[in-house]
C-alpha cells in the first residue's frame, strides 16, 4: 500500500476543497510522469533513531531576554527606549531582545507534543548557556548572577529539564559555561560549573548523553568569551575539558565544535569570527561527534546588522534558498574530512533564519524549507538535526504563549510517523522544481517512504504509482497561512489536547498529480524493498 502526504496548495485562485479533489484524484499518468520504483532504491546509509531533534534554549529555562517576536515588535511604539543590560549577548542591540518567564515545562500539552516527536535528542543550549551559572539549591527568586557570569539556572529549573526529557522520550544535549566566571587567574576554563551541573543532573535521575564544550565559538567574544578569544585559547579549553569529561562523564559524548557563519553570507563584515579551520588546526582529532550549526540567512530583525544573508517570502520555494543548507553542509563536512576523518556529524542547531526567524518562519511556507533540509542532509550522512526552537519566538514548533502546533510541528509529526532510519536513493528529478527524498517506511519491513517537493507555483508535477495507495493530504489557503487541513479538514488538537487523527483515503495505482507548492509524502508499505527488510 501507498500513503499520500501533499502538504501545500496552489495560489491559483481554486478553493482548497478544489485543490484537494485534484491531489485525490487517480488519472492515467501521462508520458512525462516519473516513474517511481520503490523495490528499486538502493541503500545509501542510515541516520540517528533521533535525527529529528530540537533546542530550548537554556534562556528559556532560566528566563531571560531572547529574540522579540514579531507581534512585539508591531505593538511597540516606534520611539521605544532600547536600554542596556540584561542577559543579551555582547554587543548586541537589546532592542532585539524581549524578556520572558521560565519556560513551564511541566505544561501538559508541551510534554505531549514533544513527546508525539520522540524519541529525540533535547538540546539545552545557546548563547546564553555560555554565561549562566549554575544554583543547585536554588528554588525561588533569584539572586544577581555573581560576578563573570550573566544569568542563573536553578536546580529547580535543571530538574524540571530532566522531568520533561524523561516524558518526552528525550535524551539532553547541552553546553556548559565558558564565560570570565569559570575560569582561574590565567584565564583557563575551569570545570566547577560543569561539574555542578552534571553531579545535580544524576541525583535527579537525568544523564547527559552529549555536550559541546561551549556554544559556537565561532562567535566566542559574543557568547563571553574573554576578549581576544583565539583558537590556541579554545584548544587549551578543549584539552581542560575533554580531561573532564574522561573523568566525570565518560560515557558522555563530546561534541564539536559547534561552528556557525560559514559556507554562507551569513556573517557582517564588522563581526569577528573565528574560523572553524583554525579551531581545528589548534585542537586537532578530539571530539567523538564533529558538530555544527546551520541557518540559511539571518532575520529582518538583524538585518540591520549588514548582513547580506537576509531572505525574503518570495525566496521561500527557491532552489537558491532551500539549497543553503546543503552548502553549509559541504563546507562544514569538507572540514570533518581533513580533521575528523569518519566521526559522525550532528547539526546541533538549525532553523528558518537566525536571530529568532523571520515573519514567515511560523507559517506553512518554511515547511518546504524544514523538510527539504531534513531530506537532504539525511542523504548527506548528517545523523541529527535539531531544530531551534521547540517552543520560542517564530521560528518555533509550537507558539511559545500557547503551545499551539504549527506548520513545521505538523511537518514534524509526518516526518516522525513515516521516514525510518534508513536512507534511500530515491533517484534524480529530471525538474529542478520537483525535490525527491526516500527512507525504509518506518515500523513497516520492507516499506519505502518517498517526499516529492514540488516547488512549482503554477505547474502540477505528476507521478507515476506502482501499486495501490492510500492518501494523505496536508493543505493550507495560501503559503502565509498558519493552520494547515489534512484531507480537507483543520489540524487542530482534541478534547484534552489529543492529537488528531490521521487517517486517509484509499488510491488504486496510477498516476497521481502534484499541485503547484506542495509537498507529498509517498508510503509504500508493501514495496518489498530489499534494503528496508
Amino acid at each position: 500500500m501507498v500513503k499520500i502526504f501533499v502538504a501545500g496548495l496552489a495560489a491559483i485562485g481554486v478553493t482548497c476543497s478544489a485543490s484537494f479533489a485534484v491531489a485525490q484524484e487517480n488519472v492515467a499518468a501521462p508520458q512525462s510522469a516519473i516513474k517511481v520504483d520503490p523495490a528499486g532504491m538502493a541503500r545509501l546509509g542510515t541516520v540517528d533513531e533521533r535525527f529529528q531533534s530540537y533546542n530550548i534554549e537554556m534562556v528559556e529555562v532560566t528566563g531571560g531576554r531572547f529574540w522579540k517576536p514579531y507581534a512585539s515588535q508591531d505593538k511597540a511604539k516606534p520611539d521605544a527606549p532600547k536600554t542596556e543590560g540584561g542577559n543579551q549577548p555582547a554587543g548586541m542591540d537589546p532592542g532585539l531582545y524581549e524578556y520572558r518567564a521560565p519556560i513551564d515545562l511541566s505544561n501538559a500539552r508541551l510534554r505531549k507534543l514533544a513527546a508525539a516527536l520522540g524519541p529525540a535528542y533535547l538540546r539545552v543550549s545557546g548563547t546564553w548557556a555560555n554565561t549562566t551559572y549554575f544554583d543547585p539549591a536554588g528554588e525561588g527568586a533569584k539572586e544577581a548572577p555573581p560576578e563573570g557570569f550573566k544569568g542563573v539556572l536553578t536546580g529547580k529549573e535543571w530538574k524540571g529539564v530532566v522531568d520533561f526529557a524523561g516524558t518526552a522520550g528525550a535524551e539532553i544535549v547541552t553546553s556548559f559555561a565558558t564565560s570570565a566566571g569559570t575560569r582561574d587567574a590565567a584565564g583557563v576554563w575551569t570545570p566547577k560549573e560543569a561539574e555542578k551541573l552534571l553531579s545535580f543532573t544524576k541525583s535527579a535521575g537525568g544523564h547527559i548523553v552529549a555536550a559541546e564544550f561551549m556554544n559556537e565559538p565561532t562567535f566566542a567574544e559574543i557568547g563571553g568569551a574573554p576578549k581576544g578569544y583565539d583558537a590556541a585559547a579554545f584548544a587549551r579549553d578543549i584539552a581542560v575539558f575533554r580531561a573532564f569529561a574522561a573523568k566525570d562523564a565518560p560515557g558522555m559524548l563530546v561534541v564539536g565544535p559547534g561552528g556557525v557563519g560559514e559556507g554562507s553570507q551569513l556573517v557582517p563584515a564588522q563581526m569577528h569570527l573565528l574560523a572553524t579551520t583554525e579551531l581545528m588546526k589548534a585542537t586537532g582529532a578530539v571530539f567523538d561527534v564533529f558538530s555544527y550549526h546551520s541557518y540559511g540567512g539571518v532575520s529582518s530583525r538583524c538585518g540591520g546588522m549588514g548582513s547580506t544573508g537576509t531572505t525574503s517570502l518570495g525566496a521561500a520555494l527557491t532552489t537558491e534558498w532551500l539549497g543553503r543548507g546543503d552548502q553549509i553542509e559541504q563546507f562544514y563536512s569538507a572540514i570533518r574530512d581533513h580533521y575528523e576523518p569518519g566521526k559522525p556529524i550532528w547539526n546541533t542547531e538549525t532553523g528558518q533564519t537566525a536571530c529568532g526567524g523571520d515573519r514567515w518562519a511560523s507559517t506553512f511556507a518554511d515547511s518546504f524549507r524544514y523538510l527539504d533540509q531534513l531530506g537532504d542532509l539525511a542523504k548527506r550522512g548528517v545523523q541529527v538535526q535539531m531544530h531551534n526552537t521547540l517552543a520560542a519566538s517564530d521560528y518555533g514548533l509550537l507558539d511559545e504563549k500557547t503551545y499551539t502546533p504549527r506548520p513545521n510541528y505538523w511537518a514534524a509529526l509526518l516526518w516522525r510517523r513515516l521516514m525510518g532510519t534508513t536512507v534511500l536513493n530515491a533517484g534524480s528529478s529530471p525538474l529542478p522544481t520537483l525535490r525527491l527524498y526516500a527512507h525504509c517506511l518506518r515500523n513497516h519491513q520492507g516499506g519505502v517512504a518517498l517526499l516529492a517537493i514540488n516547488l512549482d507555483r503554477v505547474g502540477s508535477q505528476s507521478l507515476d504509482l506502482p501499486v495501490e495507495a492510500e492518501s494523505y493530504t496536508l493543505t493550507a489557503k495560501d503559503l502565509t497561512d498558519g493552520k494547515v487541513l489534512l484531507n480537507g479538514r483543520e489540524l487542530a488538537l482534541g478534547d484534552s489536547d489529543a492529537l488528531p487523527a490521521l487517517t486517509g483515503v484509499a488510491k488504486k495505482s496510477g498516476g497521481i498529480s502534484l499541485p503547484p507548492e506542495s509537498i507529498t509524502f509517498l508510503a509504500f508499505s508493501g514495496a518489498n524493498n530489499a534494503s528496508c527488510r
